[in-house]
């Protein structure tokens, strides 16, 4: 039943964290962000908030400075759109999935190029 809930709470989260980060986030350091997955803890005290940036290293490193800095707004702000006791505390973490599936894709077409010549 937990898990359920926690779930929820995780898509919900995920939600209205990307739309948070879309509209109301000013700071320029923060570039392009996809919300990508939410992993939250069974107790709903801390939440894994995996991202991807669209950019370099450099850019990938200023947005998430910009994103912890501004973790104690995006917290209020979840707190006011979804009704918890408690809004966890949360944790960014890079989704590197999106550039490693890219690449495996591009390693297979080279692949197939070379075997059509």
């Amino acid at each position: 039943m937990a898990k359920i809930r926690t779930g929820r709470v995780g898509e919900q989260i995920k939600k209205e964290l990307s739309q948070l980060i879309q509209t109301e986030m000013k700071d320029p350091r923060i570039g392009f962000i996809t919300v990508t997955g939410v992993d939250v803890t069974n107790d709903l005290s801390q939440a894994k908030i995996y991202l991807s940036v669209l950019g370099d290293d450099e850019q990938k490193a200023a947005s998430l400075k910009g994103l912890e800095k501004a973790s104690g707004f995006l917290r209020s702000e979840l707190g006011k759109r979804i009704r918890l006791r408690h809004v966890p505390e949360l944790i960014f973490k890079f989704d590197d999935s999106i550039a490693y599936g890219s690449h495996i894709e591009k390693l297979l077409t080279e692949i197939v190029d070379r075997e059509e010549k």
